[in-house]
């Protein structure tokens, strides 16, 4: 009987420590501009750093200016030294308030979106 309940005792420890990683979703760790900021002079590139390596061919981002209007990058990148970063050229962008809309495929496969909005000045 105790070797049963080691048994039993073992799987279930194995189980809870290997669930949060099983679980764990890719998600944005950090961004430039930062979410809700007020920045001046307007930023050249936004930056969202993740938490997992990203698959470039199916990241997406754009920006949306105050009157709804789709802002493009001029370019988008993976951040040569860091696999994690996205990186997007803006063109030159005007006073006012732009949302950043985002998507990505993660190398394990995952799809994750997001949005945040910052200010210039």
């Amino acid at each position: 009987m105790h070797i049963k309940n080691l048994a039993i005792a073992t799987a279930t420890l194995v189980s809870a420590l290997a669930a949060p990683g099983a679980l764990a979703h890719t998600r944005l760790e950090a961004s430039s501009p930062q979410a809700n900021s007020i920045v001046s002079p307007a930023p050249g590139q936004v930056r969202l750093q993740f938490s997992d390596p990203l698959e470039l061919p199916f990241s997406k981002l754009k920006l949306v200016d105050e009157r709804g209007r789709v802002v493009e990058p001029t370019r988008i990148a993976i951040d040569p030294a860091n696999a994690k970063t996205l990186v997007a050229t803006t063109p030159g962008l005007h006073a006012g308030s732009y949302r950043v809309q985002w998507s990505t495929v993660t190398r394990d496969g995952h799809k994750v979106k997001g949005e945040f909005s910052f200010q210039v000045k």
